[in-house]
């Protein structure tokens, strides 16, 4: 791996940036010296020769340090060298915290800053912090609405490269990321981790209020909306509102008409997934819901659920006029004529 760039360290009289705080204290002994070489293209001033001899490639485009592996050419030893570690796999420089080991300085300078909390790169419109010059710049592009780099097939376009390269596999149906366990694939990493927890049994988001716990992020934010009744997707039909975005989706298809699941048995039509999987059972006779008690089975989960009353003897549903319970809302209804 070759450095980064990674610059937070600044000489305060040329505005040289500089990887790590030793760098630094070298160059500043470079305005205690002499500059008795001076480059006759851009009158730069250096205080050994050989460095003259290293600034005159940036003119001459000279690049004698050559790889025999790939024939990538290089201007200055130094980036020769951290190439050929891609190579050989030669990583000399170690986390002291983590031992996780790097192919050059900067990437090891760079990493340190996940254990001291660094992060020298600050955003000067709304003065969030980073660790490294590539998320600030980034980061930028949202101040900026900039997005550099674009789909070639669809034109959309993205504020970062690996955002574009995800999106590809879209177009390309890759799925480079294969889980061991199962086989099954994916277009990305992260969904491969959150899969990964399915064999696991991870769960590593915990809910503060109740200690439920979840092996994805996004199930527990909407599961914290439960406890704060927070339900921030709005209907802009007829304004009600929803905890999550999929149920508002399912609900639009009641205002459009949409009934995107067919029976390919008797052509009916239906809003959900749900409604069209137990539709399907009256076809195949199927009942996957068995009563753990007296094994009588039932075509869906709710009729199951009913059913359970009987040997439980819950009566749910109260009658706010007489107080009489009773076991479905269906009995509770026809009860309630009696008062009316």
């Amino acid at each position: 791996m070759e450095q980064t760039g990674e610059t937070p360290f600044k000489c305060e009289i040329s505005d040289k940036r500089f990887y790590s705080s030793e760098t630094l204290n070298e160059h500043l002994k470079i305005h205690t010296r002499d500059k008795t070489f001076k480059c006759e293209v851009c009158n730069k001033r250096c205080s050994r020769g050989k460095h003259l001899l290293t600034h005159m490639r940036i003119h001459t485009g000279e690049k004698p340090f050559k790889c025999e592996v790939c024939n990538k050419r290089f201007s200055v030893s130094g980036n020769f060298i951290r190439h050929m570690r891609i190579h050989t796999g030669e990583k000399p420089f170690k986390c002291d915290v983590c031992s996780k080991m790097f192919g050059a300085s900067g990437n090891l300078n760079q990493h340190m800053r996940i254990h001291t909390g660094e992060k020298p790169f600050k955003c000067e419109v709304c003065s969030k912090m980073f660790s490294t010059s590539g998320h600030l710049n980034q980061h930028m592009r949202i101040h900026t609405g900039e997005k550099p780099f674009k789909c070639e097939v669809c034109d959309k376009r993205f504020i970062a490269s690996g955002n574009l390269i995800q999106h590809m596999r879209i177009h390309t149906g890759a799925k480079p990321f294969k889980c061991e366990v199962c086989k099954r694939r994916f277009i990305n990493s992260g969904d491969l981790n959150q899969h990964m927890r399915i064999h696991t049994g991870e769960k590593p988001f915990t809910c503060e209020l109740c200690n439920k716990r979840f092996s994805r992020s996004g199930d527990l934010k909407r599961h914290m909306r439960i406890h704060t009744g927070e339900k921030p997707f709005k209907c802009e039909v007829c304004k009600r509102r929803f905890s999550e975005s999929g149920t508002l989706n399912i609900h639009m298809r009641i205002h459009t008409g949409e009934k995107p699941f067919k029976c390919e048995v008797c052509d009916k039509r239906f809003i959900t997934s749900g409604h069209w999987n137990r539709h399907v059972r009256i076809h195949t006779g199927a009942k996957p819901f068995k009563c753990q008690v007296c094994k009588k089975c039932f075509i869906n989960s709710g009729d199951l659920n009913r059913h359970m009353r009987i040997h439980t003897g819950e009566k749910p549903f109260k009658c706010e006029v007489c107080k009489r319970m009773f076991s479905e809302s269906g009995s509770l209804n026809r009860h309630m004529r009696i008062h009316t």
